[in-house]
Formats: structure tokens, sequence, C-alpha cells
């Protein structure tokens, strides 16, 4: 019955008793079909958001009735959902798993299924693809003039999960914001220094303009903003819009580093996951305490069963391996040893690659990500796999075996205790090393002899690619830093859903794996370095090089410059950017 039941419902087949037949007194035929993947291909979006809306606590008999329900069939569904004790959100509570649990409840036949399928059409229709801004871009072209444009758009709510902030156009466009009458919160990294002496920093500078800042006890190195999401309703995330990605908002993301945001509008599933994360920071979070005129709002609970489950897109969070926490300093987290809910994502999908695997990350220092790669590359030498890394990444042959040793000798020491070993491994090895040695072609965005924030270009994406098929993107970097002291999220898009945008993360890695090649650059420079005339230059115009061609670069400016590993040079790099020979 259910599978002719959907049918008829949707309107995609004459199939025998769909018109007048009446269903039996609970709503069912005796010939119950689980829907297989024939049914998938044309009710899986209804299936998940019927299932979704019906879960929410604010669809309550009235409103089911608004839509052509009968009593019955409201009154049931309603009192199965709430629970004995009829009240929503409560311990009691049994919401729908499957389709086949709410076609179960009495009264729930063909025309109630149908009128619930109409209700959730809309948010089954197809949604504009992610708008990518890939960085560096001149400032009037960048994400940060985007997401200033889609504030002023704001009507209702902004939540904002941010690492870094320090762009003055993004700040007047959320003072603005304000002023509207839009309410902003913030998760806000930096508050938690900034409120030693709060005056004068970024985060006053938001609780002055209104905008409501806390921040919590562990690394919010997330970067993402929901405009008009479902704060308040799970409705509002079919119309709401969610910036993410790997950009920071400071001009230094927007202009000089290799950075990508997406810009997302309407897909509910995304806008709740992320409001349900959000939700998560801000209610364990700590007040930055400056303008005390500030509201503490909480927003509404989203429920995973309130999420539709689509297999074209996914979002892990590394807040999955805390546990919450409340102690005299206030909420927070605590780590839960040996979850590594991110990391066992991207191990899995490494795994399953047929054909290709692209990695552009500013750092790869996640042991089971490297381990994987390694293997991966071992047990398929014909695919391809390549990784792009930033420029402090490269170490050399021998600083390698400089950490193996002190590997080795912290392994001696910890003996049996999988805890001890566990922190052996976890203090920041340098991968990029080995995983060339073992095959993996790598390469690095060279722009620098020694590395420095104030000079560095950073190859500051995070994200990998998979049969060319599905991207996985976000703020998590490979480390088990990222993975065990830091609040992170990765996105995973299929091609099934974003084609669009997976040829943009394709085509962007191929073109930054060959980083001046075009121009020359490096032939260039080791001409310039050889000629033997004028100053040799210790920062220099990115270019992506290998292993080898790193450490000839290396080479040739140490031969011609023996001062760059002196003291001067070493502490105080900012101030070093050629070398007279």
């Amino acid at each position: 019955m259910l599978r002719r039941l959907f049918r008829c419902a949707l309107g995609l087949a004459l199939v025998a008793g769909c018109g007048g037949e009446a269903p039996d007194e609970d709503g069912l035929d005796d010939d119950i079909a689980v829907p297989g993947k024939a049914d998938d291909a044309w009710g899986a979006c209804q299936v998940r958001q019927v299932l979704a809306w019906v879960n929410e606590p604010t669809t309550s008999a009235a409103v089911l009735k608004t839509i052509g329900l009968t009593s019955r069939p409201c009154k049931n569904i309603v009192s199965h959902r709430d629970g004995q004790d009829r009240l929503p959100t409560t311990a009691d509570d049994d919401l729908f798993d499957t389709i086949e649990e709410l076609d179960a409840v009495p009264y729930v036949g063909p025309k109630a299924m149908q009128r619930l399928v109409e209700a959730v059409a809309e948010r089954c229709q197809a949604r504009p693809e992610p708008e990518l801004v890939f960085s560096p871009q001149a400032y009037e072209a960048s994400h940060l003039a985007k997401l200033a444009t889609w504030i002023q758009g704001a009507q209702r709510s902004i939540d904002v999960a941010m690492y870094s902030f320090s762009d003055t156009n993004t700040l007047n466009a959320l003072d603005a914001a304000v002023r509207r009458g839009v309410k902003v919160r913030f998760v806000f990294e930096t508050a938690s220094e900034d409120r030693k002496a709060p005056a004068g920093t970024w985060s006053a500078k938001l609780e002055d303009r209104g905008v409501d800042v806390r921040y919590v006890n562990k690394i919010m190195h997330h970067k993402f903003a929901i405009i008009d999401g479902p704060r308040d309703a799970v409705e509002q995330a079919y119309s709401g819009r969610l910036v993410t990605g790997s950009g920071n908002w400071s001009n230094s993301a927007a202009t000089r580093y290799d950075e990508n945001t997406a810009f997302i509008q309407g897909d509910g599933e995304l806008l709740l996951r992320f409001q349900k994360e959000f939700n998560l920071l801000w209610e364990n979070s700590r007040d930055f305490a400056w303008n005390l005129s500030l509201l503490q709002e909480r927003g509404l609970p989203i429920a995973d069963a309130l999420i539709p489950d689509d297999p074209g897109v996914d979002a892990v969070y590394t807040s999955a391996n805390f546990r919450t926490t409340t102690t005299a300093a206030g909420p927070g987290f605590t780590l839960v040893t040996g979850s590594d809910t991110v990391a066992d994502r991207l191990v899995a999908l490494i795994q399953g690659a047929q054909s290709s695997i692209h990695v552009a990350s500013g750092h790869l220092r996640s042991r089971p990500v490297a381990l994987a790669l390694m293997a991966r590359h071992a047990e398929r030498p014909d695919m391809d796999i390549r990784v792009y890394l930033d420029n402090q990444e490269f170490i050399s042959e021998w600083y390698d075996s400089q950490q193996q040793a002190e590997l080795a000798t912290c392994l001696q020491a910890a003996g049996t205790s999988e805890a001890k070993q566990r922190a052996c491994y976890d203090k920041g090895y340098y991968y990029s090393f080995p995983v060339q040695a073992a095959g993996v072609p790598v390469r690095f965005k060279a722009y620098c002899y020694r590395w420095a924030a104030s000079y560095a270009k950073q190859m500051h994406h995070k994200y990998f690619v998979f049969d060319g098929r599905l991207v996985a993107s976000g703020s998590y970097n490979l480390s088990d830093n990222a993975e065990h002291a830091t609040l992170e999220n990765l996105v995973l898009y299929d091609a099934t859903r974003f084609p669009g945008l997976v040829q943009a993360f394709e085509q962007n890695f191929e073109r930054i794996w060959v980083t001046g090649e075009a121009e020359g650059r490096y032939a260039a420079l080791l001409a310039q370095l050889e000629a033997g005339s004028g100053p040799v230059p210790i920062v220099f115009d990115p270019m992506a090089l290998d292993q080898a061609q790193l450490t000839l670069l290396k080479d040739e400016i140490r031969t011609h410059c023996p001062a760059v590993n002196s003291d001067p040079y070493r502490l105080e790099p900012e101030k070093h950017l050629t070398c007279e020979r």
C-alpha cells in the first residue's frame, strides 16, 4: 500500500486503487510495501521533508488542519509525536523516524499523505547553486564585499561564529543591520582575549553597535554566518542564507591568501545543521560582558529529526568530540577521549575514492589523514592523488629524521599506555615529507625562505575533491589540534546536488597546482640568485614547488646569503625581506 500511496499522493503514476478506494480504519491496506530505490527516485525529497515537517513542534493539530487534514489524523499525528504527556520537546516525545511509521498512524491514508506532500512542496523546489568566491581578489570582488551586501539584505537575524574579524566595512554593515532592528549574535574567538582589556577591542566595537558577543572555552575556528536563518522557526531555513568556508573576515583573507567562501541560499538542510551548531556554541558560551544591556537570547531547539537527510549534502563538526560541562568559570566543552569525528569521515572518503583525491590544505599534521593518503597510494599507485600545502608545511629530510627520533623516544617512554602513545602522535607531527617520500605528489605554495605571518601569502584552503564528484570543505585544518582542541566544520557537497560548485573546486585546484609556472618564476628566481648581483630575495612571488625544487631553492638562498640563519633573520623575519650578498 505504501508504495502505491505515495505514488498517488505525488501524482506520478496511475495505479489501480488510487482514486476512490477508502483506506482501512487505520489508514492502511494489508499489502504494505517498503519503498525501494525506484521510489527514492520520485519521492526521496518529499519523504524527507514530510518527516521533518511533522516532527516540528510548531506543526500542531491546528496547523495540520490548515492543509486540509481532518481532525482524526491531525490529532493522531501530534499525539504520536508528542508522547504520553502531550507536550512537544519533552523526554517522552516519539518523533517519526521513517515514512512507514507515519503511514501506520490511524487515519493517515492516501488523502492525508497527499496533503502532507503538498504542504512541503516548496521545500523540494530547486535552489540556486552556491556562489563561490575564491581569494585572493581585489577587495571589491572579494568575499568581504559580497558578505557586506548579504548583511545589508538581512531582515530578522544574523548569527556569526568567527575565528578572526578585522574588517571595518563588515563592522559597518552589522551596525546598520542592528539599526534596522536585526538581532545579531556573534561567537568570537578573539573575545576570550579581548575581555582581559576590552576597551577599544573588536569585541567591544561590536557590542558598542548592539552586537551581542560571546566566546567559548576552546579554540573557536569556525568561519560562518547565518542570515535570516532558522533561529526562531524551522521554515526560515528554506529562505535563509549561509556563508561558510575557509576565509576569515580580514583583509588578508580577502586579498592575500588562497581561500574559498561559499554563499548558500535556501538550502534547508545546511541552514538547519549550521543553526544547530551555532545554538550549541551559544548555549555553552560565556558573555563578553561589555554592553550589559544586550540580551542573551536562545534560539529554537533543533533536533536531528527536524533536519532532512539529503544524501547530496552533509556537514560534520568537531563539536561531536566534546561534551558540554559547567564549571565555576562558566559553561564550556570538555574533550571526549578517542573521538575523531571529522578525521574518521575523511579517512573513509579517502579509502573509498576510486580515481582521484585532490587536497588543498594549509596544513598536513593529521596522522589518520596522512596515513590514509599513503595507504591509498600504496593500494592504487595509478590513482591521481595530489596534495598542495602552504609554505610553512615544508620540512627538510634532516628535520624529518629529528621528528622521527623524537617520536620514537616518546613512544618508548609511553610504554604500553594507549593514552600516552596517543599523546606522542598528537604533537603536531609534520607529514609532508613522509607523504611525498611515499610517492604521493606534494607541492608547496612557496613564497619565502622563512615563514612569517607579517608577509605570508598563505595557502589557507581546507578542501578535498574526491573522484571529481565530492567536495569536502570548511574551516577544518588537517591537524590533531583541529580535531581535539578546536571547534571546526567540514561541509560535504556532492555533484548530484552541486555540479557547478564541485567543478569550480576542481578548476581551482588545477590552477593553484601550477602557481607561477606560466610566468616561469622558479627558473627566473634561480637565475637571479646565481647571477651574483643585487640583493638575495628572502620573500618572493608565490610558486608551486615540490620537495626537491624547494630544497634546491633554499640551498641557493643560503649559499648566497649565509646570514639568513643568523639570529637577526630568525628572530625578526619581517625586517629581512632581502639579504645583501
